[in-house]
């Protein structure tokens, strides 16, 4: 599916990231221009490393150059005697060659780089790929990016720190439906804390009020805010002959804005409640 909206934001988004290289290879090719070898093969090697033809300097690969064309060539230069004298040499002075061993001249060995940006790839801007399993009769292209752009506010949002590799463990899955199923129930909890973050500052902008947030007071909370702000709400039941004493700590006045927005009753914070699994330690059949 093609997007004219889109193929503008990939040619900006082409241009900025060509300036940007263009930057880093302009210092890279300073640095290679200014190495000095002592024979052809150590230059050649060192063409090799930067082209990624070798494992590199010590096992790290070489840069990816993706907007640019770069090719490098080995040049040759007399290295030439130092003068014994201090100061301008004279005019008409033939500057002398080093010789090695009084066999014959010294050689220097340098890189020279040749860049050229590459011409955008115009004819993939501005393209999308649709994958669903929904039959293209009942419902066209437009519809489908319609009803994906629809769940912004829902679960696509949740996705961004999904996207994080750190953020989910590896998982080993083998049977499709297992997987299926562990997407579906993946989808499920992103939207309902979708809808938790939807709900909460939905309530907060009709009474205009606000939570403490990362930094400072918020009427714009995410839901994982709203979910650590419970971290330090505590309930402490104490039994003493027979009464039941229950304490709660770090209740606060926002906690129960939050409440009062999810609909929930802050009373279950308040009775003790009864556990449901009877004990099994210490008794038998």
């Amino acid at each position: 599916m093609y997007s004219t909206q889109l193929a503008q934001q990939h040619e900006q988004a082409h241009g900025k990231a060509q300036s940007r290289e263009a930057e880093t290879l302009a210092t890279h090719v300073a640095q290679v221009q200014s190495r000095q070898f002592a024979c052809q093969a150590d230059a050649e090697g060192a063409i090799a490393e930067y082209e990624g033809r070798s494992p590199g300097r010590r096992g790290r690969a070489a840069t990816p150059w993706r907007y640019h064309a770069v090719h490098y060539q080995v040049e040759t230069h007399h290295q030439r005697q130092r003068r014994a004298k201090r100061g301008r040499p004279c005019k008409g002075e033939v500057p002398l060659e080093e010789l090695v061993s009084g066999v014959g001249p010294s050689f220097v060995y340098q890189l020279r780089v040749a860049t050229k940006a590459l011409p955008p790839p115009v004819q993939t801007f501005g393209w999308l790929v649709l994958a669903t399993t929904i039959d293209a009769a009942s419902c066209g292209d437009r519809e489908i990016v319609q009803a994906y752009r629809d769940q912004t506010s829902t679960v696509e949002r949740g996705f961004r720190w999904i996207k994080n590799p750190a953020a989910i463990n590896p998982v080993w899955l083998e049977k499709r439906k297992r997987i299926a199923a562990l997407a579906m129930l993946t989808v499920v909890g992103l939207l309902v804390y979708g809808l938790i973050q939807r709900q909460v500052r939905q309530y907060l902008e009709v009474h205009q009020a606000s939570i403490p947030g990362n930094k400072g007071q918020t009427d714009m909370p995410t839901a994982t805010v709203v979910f650590e702000s419970f971290a330090l709400v505590t309930r402490v039941d104490l039994s003493v002959e027979g009464m039941t004493i229950s304490e709660l700590h770090g209740w606060q006045v926002h906690h129960e804005l939050i409440c009062q927005a999810l609909e929930i009753d802050a009373f279950i914070y308040e009775s003790p409640t009864t556990p449901e699994n009877n004990p099994t330690m210490g008794g038998g059949p």
